[in-house]
């Protein structure tokens, strides 16, 4: 385990098995992806940001689970589902999706297909 991934769950040990669930599909699912953790979040990348991985409070405290992380992957257009708590369009054409984990169960086929799909949209950026 990368010592930067160590020391962002350093505050929040208990989150770390479900990054590592999330890392490990986007890594074995996608080639030549890269990973840069920063201060507020972890970023997964191949040309450009396409995926992150922060503590994003995207839910009122009351409604958050007590361990989680929250995904987020920006696509072309608003992806609609249950599991994403929060979905801005900052750009036309651009839509940034939130969806909260709080189980390594749910690191599944469909959020791994929208970011595939991100890292994909994010590919095609000029």
């Amino acid at each position: 385990m990368d010592q930067g991934v160590l020391y962002f769950f350093d505050r929040k040990p208990e989150a770390l098995p479900l990054y590592e669930a999330f890392e490990e599909k986007v890594l074995s699912g996608m080639d030549g992806v890269k990973v840069k953790v920063q201060k507020t979040q972890i970023a997964f990348s191949n040309r450009h940001n396409f995926a992150f991985v922060s503590f994003l409070p995207v839910r009122k405290a009351k409604e958050r689970p007590e361990v989680y992380i929250v995904v987020t992957f920006g696509l072309g257009y608003r992806a609609r589902s249950p599991r994403i708590d929060a979905a801005v369009e900052p750009y036309p054409g651009r839509w940034t999706h939130h969806v909260l984990l709080s189980g390594t169960g749910e690191v599944e086929d469909e959020l791994i297909g929208w970011v595939k799909e991100a890292a994909a949209f994010s590919a095609g950026k000029r």
